[in-house]
């Protein structure tokens, strides 16, 4: 892999140790930067395929930084954090966030993490789908696939692509139940590799709710299986 990956981290034995790692593994295009104004400057430069995300900067904050980012960058983000709060969580992934770990972390779990992104943002997820023909129509909201659109009481209302196979995939499975990890395995692509993944799908099932439920904190269509995981309501049950 020849991708850049550009880390934004202010500790340098964390900056050097995973550049060791990385360029063990054949990803040798590596940037860095230690602050906020570093990092912009370094996007805005050389376009990384993916960027490293510390929270804590000495200029600044990574979510701040990460909103900036997000006006001219689509490469994924992994925040590379000792914040490790459900909150921290929601606002990483509330700010254009692509995953979330924290230290002190496993290096192998990092890089393992790196390469799923770049093999996943190798094939644009945002390219429509040629045999995306179905309409889901749940009363409340209205997917379109082949358009990219959900509606919502009639409105359309701004998804990100991830949110949107998500909500595509268990549209496909009404009354189906899955559980973090299989929907992390259909959905993403790839198997998952632990808490992480586990509570990247639970965030993005937060998201959705907060789209598409009248009542975010008493789903009507998006419900929790305790135990279990999660389903979507075939229409005729979840409809208002």
């Amino acid at each position: 892999m020849s991708e850049r990956i550009l880390i934004v981290e202010d500790e340098q034995p964390i900056i050097d140790l995973l550049r060791l790692v990385l360029e063990r593994e054949g990803l040798v295009d590596i940037a860095e930067a230690n602050t906020v104004a570093e990092a912009l400057a370094s996007a805005k430069a050389s376009s990384p395929a993916l960027i490293l995300l510390d929270v804590m900067l000495p200029d600044g904050d990574g979510f701040t930084l990460a909103t900036h980012l997000r006006e001219f960058t689509s490469a994924p983000i992994l925040f590379l954090t000792a914040r490790s709060g459900d909150l921290e969580k929601l606002t990483g992934f509330g700010v254009g966030g692509d995953d979330y770990v924290t230290k002190p972390f496993n290096p192998l779990e990092v890089v393992a993490r790196i390469k799923a992104h770049l093999r996943r943002s190798a094939v644009s997820i945002l390219a429509p789908d040629e045999n995306a023909t179905e309409v889901f129509d749940w009363g409340g909201f209205r997917l379109s696939e082949a358009e990219g659109v959900l509606e919502v009481d009639g409105r359309a209302v701004a998804i990100p692509a991830r949110e949107f196979q998500l909500l595509t995939y268990l549209c496909r499975n009404p009354g189906r139940v899955f559980s973090k990890r299989q929907l992390y395995r259909l959905v993403w692509g790839e198997e998952s590799l632990g808490e992480s993944d586990d509570n990247t799908v639970q965030v993005h099932i937060h998201r959705l709710r907060e789209k598409i439920e009248p009542r975010p904190g008493q789903p009507q269509y998006l419900v929790t299986m305790r135990g279990l995981g999660y389903k979507l309501l075939p229409p005729e049950t979840g409809a208002r």
